[in-house]
């Protein structure tokens, strides 16, 4: 599929630069606006860019193709920016989104995914950060029109929203690496454990399925929430909690960076994120009626076919959770399934 780099795109990539040179910091925990460094003029957007040691920074050559801008909604069209929601506050996580290495960039593989996809759309991302909760909201309300913040596909989500699939979803179990425990595949390896899980997410909504199952055989299972990663690791490291239930890149890497360290810990098992018997997908996420998804499938799918989307993945070593196409509304985590 050809791509053109229109006078539009030009214009407002010469705009983006100026703007992230004089990028504001992050707002307060309960929502905020920053933006990323974006497509500039030539028709290229870096990867990687500000990762912290996280992703090898990439170029990748991307321009706005006209077929797939066509079909965006006339006032999106018209407006030419794209407010993407991400769910980074208060403290983000890497490498799926978190401030970069000047302290007020936005960088992350989501972050730069929804570049690429604003590229090939012909708009300029606008990114607002918010808490995983305040995100949705967001979406909702219409202060944005899409999420790209590591979101599950789910059944429940599709009363409300449609989705755009980009990525594998993987949970992962983290431990202290001096920890024997193992998931295994087996929930019963939980009973009498402290887990802590991120408050909202797909895999909380597996875990309590998991604790009420266990309470049924007359086994505990205690949850725990933290509001930052500091607080978390902090607890994991003191003994306060056993395990930790996250997206797999994000423990990952962490388990990465503090090998060696006092601090290190080591990933127990994995679980899809859509439960026993379906695939997780991560996705494009827009309030239902928006008619974005198809669009948002399209650039996705064009960032496939041409090689972008590998260099998107390889540039932050996620090549293992590729899929070959982008699906509008692909099946999600079942209403209840564990």
């Amino acid at each position: 599929m050809p791509t053109q780099l229109s006078r539009r795109g030009l214009i407002r990539g010469v705009t983006a630069a100026a703007a992230a040179a004089t990028l504001a910091p992050v707002l307060a925990a309960c929502g905020g606006d920053s933006e990323a460094a974006t497509t500039d003029p030539a028709g290229s957007v870096t990867v990687g860019l500000l990762s912290n040691g996280a992703a090898r920074e990439t170029t990748v050559q991307v321009s706005e193709v006209r077929s797939v801008s066509a079909k965006l909604p006339a006032a999106l069209s018209r407006g030419g920016k794209l407010v993407i929601a991400s769910g980074t506050l208060p403290s983000g996580s890497a490498p799926l989104g978190y401030v970069g290495s000047d302290q007020k960039t936005l960088t992350g593989c989501e972050v730069d995914l929804a570049r690429l996809v604003a590229a090939v759309l012909g708009l300029e991302p606008e990114f607002r950060q918010a808490t995983w909760e305040n995100m949705f909201i967001a979406i909702d309300s219409g202060k944005s029109d899409v999420g790209f913040s590591n979101i599950t596909v789910t059944e429940e989500r599709k009363k409300k929203y449609e989705f755009a699939s980009y990525r594998k979803d993987d949970l992962a179990f983290e431990v202290r690496k001096d920890s024997s425990w193992n998931f295994d595949g087996d929930y019963g390896n939980l009973a009498g454990r402290t887990v802590s899980v991120g408050s909202g997410t797909n895999q909380e909504k597996i875990l309590l399925e998991w604790k009420s199952k266990l309470a049924k055989e007359g086994k505990n299972l205690t949850v725990k929430h933290y509001q930052d990663n500091n607080s978390l690791y902090l607890a994991l490291s003191s003994g306060k909690i056993d395990v930790y239930l996250g997206p797999s890149p994000a423990l990952s890497y962490h388990a990465a960076k503090t090998a060696g360290t006092p601090q290190a810990t080591r990933v127990a098992g994995r679980f899809s994120g859509a439960g026993t018997t379906l695939q997780g997908l991560i996705a494009a996420t827009a309030k239902r009626g928006s008619g974005l998804a198809q669009p948002l499938a399209d650039a996705i799918n064009h960032l496939i076919d041409n090689g972008q989307y590998a260099q998107w993945l390889a540039a932050w070593n996620l090549s293992g959770e590729a899929v070959d196409r982008s699906e509008t509304d692909p099946p999600g985590l079942p209403l209840d399934n564990s």
